[in-house]
């Protein structure tokens, strides 16, 4: 599941690299103003658009409810992660040994985004809550509320709090030139994140 927001100089060449590791390629484009759903489609992607823009939390949980498999992957729309890590993200579940699969980046690039994830470890030990590269059982996917801005956090400790076993795979985080933008919006996931560390 690859949720997309103006995304078609590059999700062509996503899709059809995802297509060789999934049953199901489920593209939500979150009302883009460029042809990402069309390219999408071109590509072999069921394509879900969003009559209005709603972020990528709204995205990604219309995706939960309308994947068809037992196991769903969000990875991002931009190349950044290699759908060829997709068998190392899905073994921990297969084995039984986990009911969400992070994929473990190297480095987390932003400050604020190590910070969120530091916090969230008050509550949990995880390497890497804010990665966008993941593999969880539907059935998981789609008790989660997840109130926020982004999933920083918030996707690891609610799963956590519904008791979910989580594990860790790392993954290499492909270069693409994409500017990273000062992430404001951490800055309001801090209260979304406190408010889970202090829920028993």
């Amino acid at each position: 599941m690859i949720p997309a927001y103006n995304e078609e100089n590059r999700i062509i060449d996503v899709i059809c690299e995802v297509k060789n590791y999934v049953d199901e390629v489920l593209v939500i484009d979150d009302c883009s103003s460029d042809k990402t759903a069309e390219v999408a489609v071109r590509a072999g992607a069921i394509v879900i658009t969003n009559k209005e823009n709603k972020g990528y939390i709204k995205s990604i949980k219309v995706g939960f409810r309308k994947a068809k498999g037992d196991i769903i992957i969000t990875l991002d729309a931009d190349g950044e992660h290699n759908p060829a890590e997709i068998p190392n993200l899905i073994q921990p579940i297969i084995e039984g040994h986990a009911d969400l699969v992070l994929g473990k980046r190297q480095k987390i690039p932003r400050l604020s985004e190590r910070f969120l994830n530091w916090l969230t470890n008050r509550k949990l030990k995880i390497k890497d809550s804010g990665t966008g590269y993941r593999a969880i059982k539907k059935e998981l996917a789609l008790k989660l509320n997840l109130e926020g801005v982004c999933t920083c956090g918030v996707f690891t400790l609610e799963s956590f709090v519904n008791g979910a076993k989580l594990a860790e795979v790392p993954i290499k985080i492909r270069f693409i030139n994409k500017k990273r933008k000062i992430a404001w919006h951490h800055i309001a996931q801090f209260f979304h994140i406190l408010r889970w560390i202090i829920r028993k």
